[in-house]
Formats: C-alpha cells, sequence, structure tokens
C-alpha cells in the first residue's frame, strides 16, 4: 500500500522531539497529518504503524517521519498482523457527518466508521483507546437505537470488554491558543486505573507567545506570511486615515462574519476555533469594527435569506493580504 503521488511535501513537522522515553507502542487509524500520533511521540511512545486512506496526508507523514510505518489504504480493509499488540489505539474517525462545519447527516456512511475502530481493537487487544471527534456526537442519534452517538460508540466497546469515559475539553486550557472544543473518548482494557481522572484544564492559553512577534515583526520571512498590502474584501472599508507607524499591528478575521465573537481579536486571548472556512489577517490603523444589518434581498452571497443576524464590518485605511493567513490592512 504504497503512496500514489510523487509530489514533493514539505516537511513542517522537524525531527521527533521527544523528551521521554518510554516502553510503550501505539497503532492509529484515520491517521490524517498525525497530530494524534506526534503528542505521543513527544512522550516517547514507539510508533507501530500508521492507516490512512488520503495521499496527500500519506506522503506528508513519509516525508515527515520517514521512520514511521505508513500504510495508504481504507481502514475497512486494514487487517493487522496477528502479532501486533499496541499498548495505545489511536483514532480520529471523519466528522463530517457530525459537524457543523459538514452535512450532519444522520445517514452519512463515514459516521459508521468508529466501528473499524471497534474492529481492530477487538483484533489487537490494545490496553488504551483514545478517539477524538466533534461535540455534535452528544446530540446526534444513532438511527438504529436512538441513542446518542457519543453513547452508542461507548456501549459498542463495552460489548469488547472496555471501560470507556469521555468528555469535551476546549483545549485553550490545555496549552492550545483556540477555543475550539473536541470530543475524547478514553476506553481501557477492563477496569481505569485506580483513581484516574481526566486532566483539568489549567489557566487559559493565549496567542501572545504563539504570534505576536510574527505581527509587529514586519522583517521575519515565513512561507505563505508574507503580507503584501492592497487587500480588498466585502467586509472591510478603507477610511484613509493616518496613524502612528509604532502602532501595534492587530490579527483580524476577514470571515464568518456573523459568529466567533469580535472580529478584532487581543493578543491576550485564545482565537476562536480556526477552520477551512476561516480567513485571518493582519490589520494596523485605528481599526474596528462594528455590527451592520446586511440586506439578505439585494446583497450577493446570500445563504439564508431568512436569517436576521448582524454581521461584523471592519473599518481601516488601507488592506493588505498574506497568503495564509490570508487577509491584513494597514493605513498609509
Amino acid at each position: 500500500m504504497n503512496s500514489t503521488t510523487n509530489d514533493r511535501i514539505e516537511a513542517v513537522g522537524g525531527p521527533a522531539k521527544s523528551h521521554r522515553t518510554s516502553n510503550h507502542s501505539l497503532l492509529s487509524l484515520f491517521t490524517g497529518a498525525g497530530g494524534l500520533d506526534l503528542g505521543f511521540e513527544a512522550e516517547g511512545f514507539r510508533h507501530l504503524a500508521a492507516v490512512e486512506i488520503d495521499p496527500w496526508c500519506v506522503a506528508t507523514l513519509r516525508q515527515n517521519r520517514p521512520s514511521w510505518k505508513v500504510l495508504q489504504g481504507d481502514a475497512r480493509t486494514y487487517e493487522p498482523s496477528s502479532d501486533l499488540a499496541p499498548d495505545v489505539l489511536l483514532a480520529g474517525f471523519p466528522c463530517q457527518g457530525f459537524s457543523l462545519g459538514g452535512n450532519r447527516d444522520v445517514d452519512d456512511d463515514r459516521n459508521l466508521l468508529f466501528r473499524e475502530v471497534v474492529r481492530v481493537a477487538r483484533l489487537t487487544r490494545p490496553r488504551t483507546i483514545i478517539i477524538e471527534n466533534v461535540l455534535n456526537l452528544r446530540t446526534m442519534n444513532f438511527p438504529d437505537t436512538g441513542r446518542p452517538f457519543a453513547e452508542q460508540i461507548a456501549e459498542e466497546f463495552r460489548q469488547i470488554g472496555y471501560s470507556i469515559l469521555y468528555d469535551v475539553f476546549r483545549v485553550s486550557g490545555y496549552g492550545v491558543p483556540q477555543t475550539r472544543r473536541r470530543f475524547v473518548f478514553i476506553g481501557f482494557r477492563g477496569k481505569p486505573p485506580s483513581g484516574y481522572h481526566f486532566p483539568l484544564p489549567d489557566t487559559e492559553t493565549t496567542i501572545r507567545s504563539f504570534l505576536y512577534e510574527l505581527g509587529q515583526n514586519t522583517s521575519i520571512r515565513l512561507a505563505n506570511h508574507d503580507p503584501v498590502w492592497g487587500f480588498e474584501s466585502a467586509v472591510h472599508v478603507e477610511t484613509g486615515q493616518s496613524f502612528p507607524s509604532n502602532e501595534e499591528i492587530v490579527p483580524v478575521r476577514f470571515s464568518r462574519t456573523a459568529s466567533d465573537g469580535h472580529p478584532v481579536r487581543s493578543f491576550d486571548e485564545p482565537f476562536p476555533a480556526v477552520d477551512t472556512a476561516t480567513v485571518w489577517g493582519w490589520a494596523q490603523g485605528h481599526v474596528t469594527a462594528q455590527r451592520v444589518i446586511k440586506d439578505r434581498t439585494q446583497e450577493k452571497y446570500i445563504r439564508n435569506p431568512k436569517a436576521d443576524v448582524t454581521l461584523w464590518r471592519i473599518s481601516a485605511p488601507e488592506a493588505a493580504v498574506t497568503a495564509n493567513p490570508p487577509g491584513t490592512f494597514r493605513a498609509t
């Protein structure tokens, strides 16, 4: 099961940065770009195999982690060897059928892929199973039983001998500078260890130590992050005002203008959840934002003519753009 793409993916993960050693091992399904795996690698876990269907993800994993055994293929056809005995089984099965960012379709075939994790767990008997997914597993019901998907998943693992705990985690309490929330299952073969509990959140992680220097030091050159001033969009107005050249450059959201809070963000807060529909950038020069009412009978890009939400509109003297995040503006 080799990669079908010959395109070179630029390494972004860097070398392994394990600060501990461990005799424990892991197997991952629906590996994606390897985020779950990297966390366990950092704790010294030995990587046995990663199963992923997407050729770009596979190419990225092989580029960044040539020592890993990366298997390209459908998890439904994956058959682990009889002697494979991982301590931990990781899985981030597809969320599109559950997510508000997707179709939220109870009949999406991908909603049943959690059963491949159950199947592989039955075959390999890992000591621990960890699954990550979206919040809507709590609210969408499994068609055959009427249970929430979260409880259905837990029950199917219980039937093969695992104790299942699950909860929602706001990641800004765990070292990630986002308000994003994730649903996490952890299963133990048999009973959980005595006294085990989920980690408690720490103080909220802000974006200052991650992004402040990148925003203020315009001499920093990073691929896809060099601002090109002159950006135009439907959600900001150029005012032509002057401003002090040493005014702080701030991060701004240029899309999803009806949600996610104020679009001009403070460095002393976490970001709201960032996804493929969100355009972020930098701004400088008396940057303000206010709520406005959109004319849903005349204006462009109306998805729901009956909605009555107000939208954010941003005001600044002049605009600019970077490739990623692809929106910045600045006064002259």
